[in-house]
């Protein structure tokens, strides 16, 4: 099963790709935690990418998809993977699409976790990390609603969206993801 997990800031991405694969014995694509380790590591990627981690801003296409074809090239991803903070644009999904079909994958399901405006901005706030300044948690809401809301319509297009209320339990938003995804 290879499966995109969307969503705003906060709606609880991370922790439902990290269920998900452990309920489907598949690996987790973070791509924050790949950024990070980019960046850690002083890649050459890494280094292209930090300017933009640092200021909130999404990192290129052209060099996302670069991080996302190395990282679909290791031998852990042949049974299927959880994409978690990658695609965030129409334009990323279709590049996804195109660099699946390169690599003879092909994209099963992008989950969108639905969570109100206000419940995203209330979760940041209570997260407490580092990046996580108020400005830069207004810029990724501002991004969220220009260039992520898009890609929904783009998966809902190519009838690949499946759409989880993402304002409730933790459990219960696993539950709902498994139930729909178990039974498509």
């Amino acid at each position: 099963m290879r499966l995109v997990i969307l969503g705003g800031p906060g709606a609880g991405k991370g922790t439902q790709a990290q269920q998900l694969c452990s309920n489907l014995s598949i690996p987790l694509l973070a791509l924050g935690d790949i950024l990070r380790e980019a960046i850690a590591s002083e890649t050459d990627l890494g280094k292209l990418a930090m300017p933009y981690v640092e200021t909130g801003e999404l990192v290129p296409d052209a060099t996302m998809i670069q991080f996302i074809r190395r990282r679909l090239l290791l031998w852990d991803v042949f049974n299927g993977w959880v994409l978690e903070g990658y695609p965030r644009t129409a334009f990323q999904g279709e590049e996804l699409d195109f660099l699946l079909s390169d690599l003879a994958q092909q994209l099963d399901w992008a989950i969108w976790l639905k969570v109100p405006t206000e419940v995203l901005l209330s979760r940041s706030i209570e997260r407490d990390r580092s990046d996580d300044s108020p400005e830069i948690l207004q810029r990724r809401l501002d991004l969220y609603h220009e260039q992520t809301l898009p890609i929904v319509d783009y998966y809902e297009h190519r009838k690949k969206l499946l759409i989880i209320n993402g304002d409730q339990s933790p459990e219960q938003v696993q539950q709902d993801i498994l139930k729909v995804v178990n039974s498509h």
